[in-house]
């Protein structure tokens, strides 16, 4: 599906939830017993908000060139040595170099240039990411992502079926992502969208609120102590309930739906994410995802998040967006042939 380029907006979505946090009244905090989570410097200690809890306010990216899943020829390699890595980063750079150079999909072929990221900046090498020694963001001596059970294996294999005989039934039938309703990255859990991977943080008193630049969603976490909604009730994003274990803000996300799906899970998904802020441009962002019906154990990643120098603009992707009309007038016109014949 075809997007526009990004362009400028008044930034009126994080406007608007600072200005709600900043009206609502200092509710109580619940604290559960602590986890490990990610370890600030000893001679750094954690900026406070006005009621105390740390500041994880401002823009971040979460941008990483770590792969999710540890490459399987690094066998239990979970960390890259300095030397390794900056080898890594330094082939990365060169092989970058070469793409900005020549913006060619092969020799002699000029790329898409609707698709050249670097004419709008966007590029990976023309971005922020957080630097990180590790071979994969999944933790863990694995570090990669449990097998799925065979009943899910077959559940997802029906849906894949399912949705390659019905795709172009109408908008209902498309996915989330092209209908610009929720993207995979816009989590929970939060995962890096390979551009325009930013995000902001706004706190106000028993509340969190992250707002995604891609594709545009803000996601409010209460942290008064409230429990979740009743299960009946099911979300795209689920239900998000936030408490603080000392610089640690845990957030606990469940019921979702079934058209959630993340990495092919169901609506009995569960997702604790940690948010540490460890520096003042440094941010450690853990989760750990959950599902009996998807997987037999949990298991858990970490993303680096680093300060962003600049504002959160606009995803211009809308639900009635042209590639929509294009696709299923262009379906009607093949099924009306075909039937004229």
């Amino acid at each position: 599906m075809s997007h526009p380029p990004v362009s400028f907006r008044t930034h009126f979505m994080a406007a608007a939830a600072a200005l709600l946090l900043a009206a609502l009244p200092v509710l109580a905090q619940t604290q559960a017993a602590a986890k490990p989570a990610a370890v600030a410097s000893k001679n750094w200690t954690a900026p406070r908000t006005a009621d105390g809890v740390p500041d994880l306010q401002g823009v971040w990216t979460n941008l990483t060139d770590t792969p999710f899943e540890r490459p399987k020829e690094l066998g239990t390699k979970e960390f890259f040595t300095p030397e390794e890595l900056a080898e890594r980063q330094k082939r990365e750079q060169e092989q970058a170099a070469r793409r900005l150079e020549g913006r060619q999909t092969e020799p002699g072929t000029v790329a898409d240039v609707h698709y050249d990221l670097a004419q709008f900046g966007l590029d990976r090498s023309q971005s922020k990411v957080a630097p990180s020694l590790r071979t994969s963001l999944v933790v863990g001596p694995e570090g990669r992502i449990p097998s799925q059970l065979p009943e899910a294996q077959k559940r997802i294999a029906d849906r894949a079926a399912y949705n390659r005989a019905h795709q172009w039934d109408g908008p209902d039938s498309r996915p989330l992502g092209e209908r610009c309703i929720l993207w995979p990255n816009e989590g929970p859990p939060m995962t890096a969208a390979g551009y325009n991977s930013n995000l902001q943080i706004v706190q106000g008193p028993g509340y969190v609120a992250i707002l995604q630049e891609m594709i545009h969603d803000t996601r409010i976490i209460p942290t008064d102590g409230r429990p979740h909604v009743s299960p009946a009730i099911r979300e795209l994003m689920g239900d998000s309930r936030g408490h603080w274990e000392g610089d640690t803000l845990v957030v606990e996300t469940t019921n979702f739906t079934d058209r959630t799906a993340f990495r092919g899970s169901t609506q009995s998904l569960k997702v604790i994410e940690r948010f540490t802020r460890t520096a003042d441009n440094t941010i450690t962002y853990q989760f750990t995802v959950s599902d009996p019906a998807t997987w037999d154990k949990p298991w858990s990643a970490e993303i680096p998040m680093t300060k962003a120098n600049g504002l959160i603009y606009e995803y211009a992707c809308q639900e009635g967006n042209y590639g929509m009309r294009n696709n299923l007038s262009g379906q009607r016109s093949a099924e009306k042939e075909a039937a004229g014949k």
